[in-house]
């Protein structure tokens, strides 16, 4: 089969949260000065490609991210909610390192044991997570037959989804995504595949 559709899939540049050494989702939480010198830089990366459409979390650190590239690209940001990072219940924006390790450990859990079942306290389950992030990249996928587009999400909402979506399994575990490293997806009209993931910075 041939490649129906192809997804440049990037994690945020570096923000304020992730400096701050914050957890949860932080919908409002910008990106540093380095971050947005990583998002122009994944702009001018991309800029060989001819993106037809750019998607974003509606976090403001993705929609910060998105910016650069969707000017490049002369389109405009889609900001979808489903993309945004794990939910973390009442432990949002917490710096206790305690909440920190067991939001490790339940990642942990979905891509290296396939629990999907664990959360972190009242947060999302892994399966919450995959079904709300396979609903974005499906319907990527039917919207932008035979285009090249580009989305931009997080670390953990990222991993786990697309590690159950390309059946990469545990492999992308101890490899965490970097900031505004743009990677390809490619959807074939039955199956997801991700040919390279990203090497750490």
């Amino acid at each position: 089969m041939g490649v129906w559709v192809r997804v440049w899939c990037l994690r945020h540049g570096e923000s304020q949260n992730v400096t701050d050494n914050v957890a949860g989702a932080m919908p409002s939480a910008p990106l540093t000065e380095r971050g947005r010198e990583q998002a122009a830089l994944a702009a001018r990366t991309l800029a060989v490609e001819w993106i037809g459409a750019v998607y974003c979390s509606s976090a403001l650190r993705a929609r910060q991210t998105a910016q650069p590239l969707a000017t490049a690209a002369r389109v405009d940001v889609r900001a979808l909610p489903d993309l945004v990072e794990v939910g973390i219940g009442r432990h949002e924006g917490s710096s206790d390192p305690d909440v920190r390790r067991q939001t490790a450990d339940v990642l942990r859990s979905w891509v290296v044991d396939n629990d999907l079942t664990q959360q972190v306290t009242d947060g999302e389950t892994g399966f919450a997570v995959t079904a709300r992030m396979d609903k974005v990249f499906q319907a990527i996928a039917e919207q932008h037959r035979g285009e090249t587009v580009a989305a931009i999400g997080h670390v953990a909402s990222l991993t786990v989804a697309l590690g159950q979506l390309c059946t990469l399994g545990a492999t992308v575990w101890g490899t965490p995504l970097p900031h505004a490293q743009p990677f390809l997806i490619e959807w074939d009209g039955s199956t997801w595949r991700c040919p390279s993931w990203p090497e750490a910075n």
